[in-house]
């Protein structure tokens, strides 16, 4: 089935104020399908909260105040080399600081050194040099959540410290709308309350593994319980990257498109509704002389759609589906410099097309 993200209004989640916390649920050695399906039958939050409530800071700038917890990057446990503690959070929360005050459990304060940040994610890294011994790093998962998985969201909403929401996840490889003009791929959709202040605390499963960065909230009329967090593929692929080299050298392929709808199938003359077309290509971009765009505009059961642009069917083997799909495999399966092979239909016709991976230009910057 063909699906079309809809623009939705959001509100950043960063407020003036306060503390957090939150984690895991233990549960006996067994077969680890089975442990997942008792963990989902019965997610005791008040465990959770217990377990992480150590690991899961509030992180405030002069500008305002978020959320942030320890990161466990797996070979390191949440320290790097010089010993530091890493803390994961969102680069909204952080904008342009240099450093920021971190309050850990307990009303324990430190200085934290901003090490490296993503605009184009949503999140930034944190060096904090001598945190509390009790806050652990909490680990990320190695893959996205399913629908319907329980989760919390934990953080400082509103500056109410050590603060847990439960819910399900929602929905999975979402595109979320910026005011600054671009979309953040492959987000997690979920119903846990999301407000204010909550922004950069993880979104947790039961076991306390940590699924999402709580992100945003849908601030439209009417909206009940729609938030949404920077999955764990993303920050699992940028969060080390921002904490070792400081920055994230961010996929693009200098396309605009748009998915391929019953409407655009009808002016292109295509057969099925597969794909994303190809609208335009950036000037000089890594795509431009390889994709070809619209060559203009038809009406099409009374819509005005693209015509004669290149329709994206599949990327290095991965069928792409929708934009989600394109951008969502770019972020976390490729890098700038390496060749992406594509097939694309072009007049009627299926070929292969190889480009080189960019890197994405700084917002505002053409």
């Amino acid at each position: 089935m063909q699906r079309t993200t809809a623009a939705v209004f959001v509100t950043a989640l960063l407020l003036i104020g306060s503390v957090g916390g939150v984690m895991a649920l233990a549960i006996p050695d067994g077969d680890p399908a089975q442990q997942s399906n008792q963990q989902q039958a019965a997610c005791d939050y008040e465990a959770l909260f217990d377990r992480t409530i150590d690991s899961v800071v509030s992180v405030r700038t002069t500008t305002g105040q978020g959320s942030g917890f320890v990161y466990d990057a797996a070979d390191a446990s949440g320290v790097n080399q010089t010993g530091d503690t890493h803390i994961v959070t969102n680069a909204h929360v952080i904008r342009d600081a240099a450093t920021v005050e971190v309050q850990f459990d307990e009303n324990e304060f430190r200085t934290g050194t901003v090490v490296g940040r993503s605009t184009y994610a949503d999140l930034a890294v944190v060096n904090v040099s001598d945190a509390p011994e009790n806050a652990e790093g909490l680990s990320v998962a190695d893959s996205d959540p399913d629908r319907g998985e329980k989760v919390a969201a934990l953080g400082n909403p509103l500056g109410l410290e050590e603060t847990i929401t439960h819910g399900i996840v929602s929905g999975v490889n979402r595109s979320l709308p910026t005011q600054r003009g671009f979309e953040i791929p492959n987000v997690v959709q979920t119903d846990a309350p999301i407000s204010p202040g909550n922004s950069g605390g993880p979104l947790v499963t039961c076991d306390g593994t940590v699924v999402g960065v709580n992100t945003a909230g849908i601030a439209q009329q009417g909206a009940e319980n729609i938030g949404f967090a920077v999955s764990a593929s993303v920050i699992e692929r940028v969060a080390p990257a921002l904490a070792t080299n400081g920055s994230f050298d961010y996929p693009y392929l200098g396309i605009s498109s748009r998915p391929v709808t019953p409407a655009v199938a009808e002016a292109n003359d295509l057969d099925r509704t597969e794909g994303v077309v190809v609208v335009s290509t950036v000037d000089d971009g890594p795509a431009s002389g390889v994709l070809r765009g619209a060559t203009g505009y038809g009406n099409a059961s009374g819509q005005i759609v693209p015509v004669g642009g290149d329709v994206i069917r599949t990327i290095d083997g991965t069928t792409v589906t929708t934009s989600e799909d394109l951008a969502t495999y770019l972020v976390t399966e490729t890098r700038p410099g390496e060749t992406v092979e594509m097939t694309v239909l072009r007049d009627g016709q299926e070929r292969t097309v190889n480009a080189t991976v960019g890197e994405r230009p700084a917002p505002g910057t053409s």
